[in-house]
């Protein structure tokens, strides 16, 4: 019993240190852009492996060079909320589980799989997953995803953590971040993109290994344009 109450012991502070740490790497993100974050070095050692060479493009920029056509085409396509939720959007989460378990519903009648068709995510929460965690989905991992949420609201203003966000976030193979997107397949800076422009790159966002193929498709465009009738209903934090 002593045992098994040592063992406890030391992984209670474990985790207690662990959340520490966590914190303590998000409070000084108030002052200090993060280097990098854990999914942009696991597709760092992917592209290693698989390709031999790392074809990269990330650039960080402050928040006045960031285009506020891209902060308002970002939040209208990932989450219309982001200035008023406290990190997580329920009514979303409810909203995409509903979604995605009748879409699993019609794939079991038809005797298919099915991948999850939509997700309910805040950008707070997509920027807690990439910073600190892995892909993998369980439970231990999305209660840690929520605990990092909570601490990005509780302790950056949403102006830092749309920022950090714009300045990570992957729009295509080795291309991290609204400037380097910007260059990439606008040859301008993040500052100057227009609203159609940012409209494309925010649609991009979910997959943007796919879209990358084929940024000036069809469904981009037409999706872009829905994005972009939208842009002037957003609350920017």
């Amino acid at each position: 019993m002593k045992s098994a109450v040592r063992l406890l012991t030391v992984v209670l502070l474990a985790v207690v240190c662990l959340q520490l740490y966590f914190a303590g790497r998000i409070a000084l993100m108030n002052w200090v852009a993060p280097q990098s974050t854990s999914f942009q070095r696991s597709e760092a050692v992917r592209l290693l492996a698989d390709r031999h060479r790392l074809a990269w493009s990330q650039a960080w920029v402050d928040d006045a060079a960031l285009s506020r056509h891209l902060k308002r085409a970002v939040i209208a396509s990932e989450d219309a909320g982001f200035a008023d939720h406290g990190g997580v959007d329920w009514g979303a989460l409810k909203e995409a589980w509903g979604k995605n378990q009748r879409a699993q519903a019609r794939a079991d009648a038809k005797g298919r799989p099915t991948a999850k068709v939509v997700g309910g995510s805040t950008i707070s929460q997509q920027l807690a997953k990439n910073l600190f965690l892995s892909g993998e989905r369980h439970l231990l991992r999305k209660g840690q995803e929520l605990l990092i949420t909570l601490m990005l609201e509780g302790l950056l203003d949403k102006n830092r953590i749309l920022d950090i966000y714009l300045n990570s976030v992957e729009w295509g193979e080795g291309v991290f971040g609204a400037q380097a997107a910007a260059r990439h397949y606008f040859h301008t800076d993040a500052a100057r993109l227009g609203p159609l422009e940012a409209a494309r790159l925010a649609v991009m966002l979910p997959a943007p290994k796919r879209f990358e193929q084929r940024p000036a498709s069809p469904y981009v465009l037409e999706r872009a344009a829905v994005i972009a009738a939208r842009m002037n209903d957003v609350k920017l934090p």
